[in-house]
């Protein structure tokens, strides 16, 4: 629950109690409860009015993708996934069409050239 271990809750459950002592500590509760709820049932009515208000063409639209990690999840690697899985196509070999000159490969203990000038 929200990451929390036993110990920590325990630790929350000691504090509360020292804060609000054990009499008013229901009505705490109680309370913190109709709030939360109260600002559940405020966002669900402005996402439902917000819905309300957008064209057609926008039926579809959930506020959850303005979320940046979901709105690349959704519109950048998703793309990229449907590419990896897609069998139909064929692989080609990688090839380096920007090399117009073979490259000698250097043998055992050579060293590559230096150019003083270039750092």
């Amino acid at each position: 629950m929200f990451g929390l271990g036993w110990l920590e809750i325990g630790a929350l459950i000691v504090i509360a109690l020292l804060v609000f002592g054990p009499e008013r500590l229901p009505q705490a509760a109680a309370q913190a409860g109709k709030t939360l709820r109260n600002l559940r049932r405020m966002a669900n009515n402005a996402r439902d009015d917000l819905r309300a208000g957008l064209p057609p063409e926008f039926s579809n639209f959930d506020p959850a993708d303005l979320n940046p990690r979901n709105f690349v999840r959704k519109h950048l690697l998703d793309d990229l996934e449907d590419d990896w899985n897609d069998k139909s196509r064929e692989l080609e070999p990688a090839t380096a069409p920007y090399i117009s000159e073979p490259v000698d490969e250097l043998g055992y203990g050579e060293l590559p050239p230096y150019d003083s000038e270039a750092t």
